[in-house]
């Protein structure tokens, strides 16, 4: 069995973020990490392949920085990789997913991919979406539980109102994998030294045949959160107070 991941090259969640520029930020310091959710979809594929034999390749779309991500990933027990290297901060999903299915095709396509169930860094929720239907494939994301047998795969998901849904799924198919799927493994030493001789395959946008400027989602503006202000108590009787919030407001033009 042959298992794609699909991994993210993310901003540490506690990292301080300084803007630069219009539509960017200062990258050079700040410590990056794999996208949390992906390692799910990391240690479940390694472990269907442990069970089952195969391979696990991951496929990153990023910068040539997201080399360390991608090694990581191989302690984790990924085989090799694909790195589709561009130098934008910020690819819209349509383009990515574009690129992970071209770099597939290249490499020959999978019997499963997993995704993490969303990026901790854009949020944007649609790159498995997107990347299930450039290849025609059945997808289901936030899989909590999963059951791979006999060429199906059987997905639990939870939905509104803590409601468990059940999906059955022909192979090959497209998993987004959330918190609760597995236990993500910690790389022993050993496997890190290991990491860094597995095969790494570096290409870009162009030699998959995509063009950048392609991409129909451009960061037009990048800004920090305003600092709140401190918190004002109201006093006096309901009425009294529900006057002053009204004034309160209608000084406030951020507010309205």
């Amino acid at each position: 069995m042959k298992i794609c991941v699909c991994v993210k090259h993310v901003p540490d969640t506690a990292a301080t973020i300084k803007i630069a520029g219009e539509n960017g930020f200062e990258d050079s310091e700040i410590k990056f990490v794999s996208n949390p959710y992906d390692e799910y979809g990391i240690e479940e594929a390694v472990t269907l392949v442990e069970k089952q034999g195969g391979e696990v390749v991951t496929v990153t779309v990023g910068k040539a920085s997201a080399v360390t991500t991608i090694r990581s990933a191989m302690a984790m027990g990924a085989h090799r990789a694909i790195l589709v290297k561009t130098d934008s901060q910020f690819l819209d999903s349509e383009l990515t997913a574009k690129a992970l299915k071209a770099a597939m095709e290249e490499d020959g396509l999978p019997d499963m991919i997993f995704t993490g169930k969303g990026s901790v860094d854009t949020e944007s929720f649609q790159t498995q979406y997107r990347l299930a239907k450039f290849l025609g494939l059945p997808v289901v994301n936030e899989v909590s539980s999963l059951i791979v047998d006999e060429g199906k795969a059987i997905a639990q998901r939870e939905i509104e109102g803590g409601v468990k849904q059940v999906i059955e799924m022909s192979l090959p198919c497209v998993i987004g994998a959330t918190k609760g799927l597995n236990e993500p493994r910690y790389p022993k030493f050993p496997d890190i030294m290991k990491a860094k001789k597995k095969v790494i395959k570096e290409m870009d946008l162009l030699e998959l045949g995509i063009e950048a400027s392609q991409g129909k989602v451009i960061m037009e503006k990048l800004e920090s959160v305003p600092e709140r202000s401190g918190a004002k108590m109201l006093e006096g009787s309901v009425d009294d107070q529900v006057t002053e919030l009204v004034r309160i407001l209608k000084e406030d033009e951020k507010v309205l």
